[in-house]
């Protein structure tokens, strides 16, 4: 069988051949020139047996095989180079990690932070994409996630970073109201926005609170607490939250709390990592920065907690 397999540089030359569909294009690409592609490509299609490409008047045109095969070589090719990328960032020499996030704290806790951890780690190149529901670390090209609920995650090591303290808010026009009858009211009267990612949340805030409702489960669902909070701040009812993923739009005055008690969510947030991945020194730099900066926030959340 590996007498037909073309050499790696014949597998660049033809991605490359296939992508800019010039034998020309692909030459300069690679810094060789145009008859050393044609040469590798006739050597590739004399080896498999199949024709790759089909030389028309109006150009290079990729055979129905050659364009499954392109597709396929390609994917391959980048994860060569990124499997590279990573060996490399073993001795130091910098590299690519690639972290998943929740979105809303992506958004509005990781991002606003991490140019710190790029100006004093310019040799790391942060790729940060977002993931809401549970995956395999084996089956992802991630290196790190975070992880709000429980610390379990198969095949991977977890830290604790901080816990979440939440609280219902609403436009503030509801907080008049809410001083006229009461919270109690106030949560019957208007509908309480859901966040598909956490079914149970305002169950578990009723459960802490002396606060009853119905139908805990009812009002408008969203996907994302990004998308809660303007739900919220448009007034479509009362939102419960995570407070530290809301500071700007109180101070801002978009929204108000609604009660000054805090209460802690039923889990904490969590940076997770493969176990094969531990000794990456450029991941546990990235880590070390990120176990600070929670601990950071874990301290104002505590203590506006306990005020």
């Amino acid at each position: 069988m590996l007498n037909y397999l073309p050499s790696l540089s014949a597998l660049r030359a033809f991605e490359a051949a296939a992508r800019h569909l010039s034998f020309t294009k692909a030459a300069s690409e690679l810094g060789v020139t145009q008859s050393a592609i044609s040469r590798q490509m006739r050597t590739m299609e004399e080896q498999l047996g199949l024709r790759l490409f089909e030389r028309t008047g109006a150009g290079l045109v990729l055979t129905e095989a050659g364009g499954v095969y392109a597709q396929k070589i390609r994917s391959k090719l980048q994860d060569i180079e990124t499997a590279t990328l990573e060996l490399l960032a073993y001795r130091g020499q910098g590299g690519e990690l690639t972290i998943a996030c929740l979105p809303t704290l992506g958004a509005r806790w990781l991002v606003p932070r991490l140019n710190k951890f790029t100006t004093a780690h310019p040799e790391v190149l942060i790729h940060l994409i977002t993931k809401i529901e549970p995956f395999e670390f084996g089956d992802k090209d991630i290196d790190a996630a975070f992880h709000f609920g429980e610390g379990s995650w198969a095949g991977a090591l977890t830290d604790v970073l901080m816990p979440e303290y939440v609280v219902p808010l609403g436009h503030p026009d509801l907080l008049a109201e809410k001083e006229a009858i009461g919270l109690q009211a106030l949560l019957l009267k208007y509908p309480l926005l859901q966040a598909s990612s956490r079914p149970n949340f305002w169950i578990h805030w009723l459960r802490e609170t002396e606060y009853e409702h119905p139908s805990p489960h009812s009002g408008p669902r969203f996907e994302h607490f990004h998308m809660v909070i303007r739900a919220a701040a448009s007034k479509m009812g009362v939102a419960l939250l995570p407070r530290f993923l809301v500071e700007d739009e109180i101070l801002a005055g978009n929204l108000v709390p609604l009660t000054e008690r805090l209460v802690r969510s039923n889990g904490n947030y969590y940076f997770a990592y493969p176990q094969a991945k531990r000794a990456n020194p450029n991941l546990q730099t990235f880590r070390t920065w990120v176990m600070r900066e929670a601990q950071i926030t874990k301290k104002e959340q505590n203590k506006a907690a306990m005020s």
